[in-house]
């Protein structure tokens, strides 16, 4: 598309109802460099160029919060070599966006059990959240190694082990101590879930913070998004009605 589409695009979004909180699942890489007769990781390379342009959609909006499915749980079961591959994509795009992350003024944050991750990786990523920690503008979060059944259960195991020492009532415990107790503690719930790649689901991904979220499922592949398509989200957003369960 031409970039008068674009303009004229973006002057349909109303700046006054953008999401606060925007997630994605970024599906389709392997399956893109296929269609092209390249190798899985290529995809994935490409991908990247997609995260840059979903990020100065998010900025050019004012959007507060951006949540990125980098890596998840399941993913870990995939080969060796595919896993390797992404940890060094993974590691090699935290240095060199990380001076693009302070001058758009960028707060960096990651969700997920890093446990699993190589220690090289973790240090990585504490560097950059480290270097980032005094941005004021886009919350961007990583969801790396991440699994929300595992977020969830791990909540459950901290809430009943403060119970046990009568560090929480039973009683007292509700949606902000549950909400106090994940990986996204410090983050308001979704309100827009995008998802690339023709899958109809959710996959893990943030199970209780989507509860009144939007979804949006696309059949493009992650490779071929761009801004355009990350404006036509908010667009189709914007023309829903969101009633929390009220008339």
């Amino acid at each position: 598309m031409s970039v008068t589409a674009q303009d004229k695009l973006l002057k349909e979004i109303d700046k006054s109802d953008i999401p606060n909180h925007v997630a994605i699942i970024m599906d389709g890489n392997g399956r893109w460099a296929k269609k092209i007769g390249k190798e899985r990781f290529f995809g994935h390379n490409s991908g990247v160029n997609s995260v840059r342009e979903t990020i100065d959609a998010a900025i050019n909006l004012g959007v507060k919060n951006l949540t990125l499915y980098v890596f998840s749980m399941e993913n870990w079961k995939r080969p060796d070599t595919e896993i390797k591959a992404l940890m060094y994509l993974l590691f090699n795009s935290i240095t060199d966006e990380l001076e693009n992350l302070n001058k758009n003024n960028i707060k960096l944050d990651v969700i997920g059990d890093q446990d699993l991750l190589t220690e090289k990786i973790r240090n990585k990523l504490v560097n950059a959240k480290d270097q980032t920690i005094n941005n004021s503008g886009l919350k961007l979060n990583l969801a790396i190694s991440y699994g929300s059944k595992q977020e969830i259960i791990e909540a459950v195991k901290s809430i009943s082990n403060k119970v046990k020492k009568n560090i929480i009532s039973l009683e007292n415990i509700d949606e902000n101590i549950i909400n106090d107790h994940l990986y996204t503690r410090n983050l308001d719930n979704v309100d827009l879930l995008i998802r690339t790649g023709g899958e109809i689901r959710v996959s893990n991904f943030l199970l209780w913070q989507i509860s009144y979220a939007e979804l949006i499922f696309l059949e493009l592949l992650w490779p071929d998004f761009k801004k355009l398509n990350f404006y036509e989200a908010i667009v189709e957003y914007q023309n829903r009605s969101r009633r929390f369960g009220k008339v």
